[in-house]
């Protein structure tokens, strides 16, 4: 599993997360992350803002229920071993 780090805005701070998956929907990038390896660990989604010109991605937590529950699905599909609950 990858292994990425994560920094905040103001560049003080830093997270690491695991990348279960990542997929591209109508032209944007989601990751299926998480702060663990263990099995019932919570995971998150994020999306993708960053522009085209931009030198490194912009990442955020999707909130938008409708887009949530629909990301959630088309994961869920990538990762027939995992169960994702929402």
């Amino acid at each position: 599993m990858e292994k990425i780090k994560f920094m905040f805005d103001d560049g003080a701070e830093s997270v690491e997360f695991f990348v279960l998956e990542e997929t591209k929907i109508n032209g944007v990038s989601y990751i299926l992350v998480t702060d663990s390896e263990a099995e019932d660990s919570e995971c998150m989604i994020l999306k993708d803002t960053s522009m085209a010109q931009d030198k490194e991605s912009l990442y955020e937590i999707v909130e938008d229920d409708m887009e949530l529950e629909a990301v959630s699905k088309v994961f869920g599909e990538l990762l027939e071993d995992i169960k994702i609950e929402m």
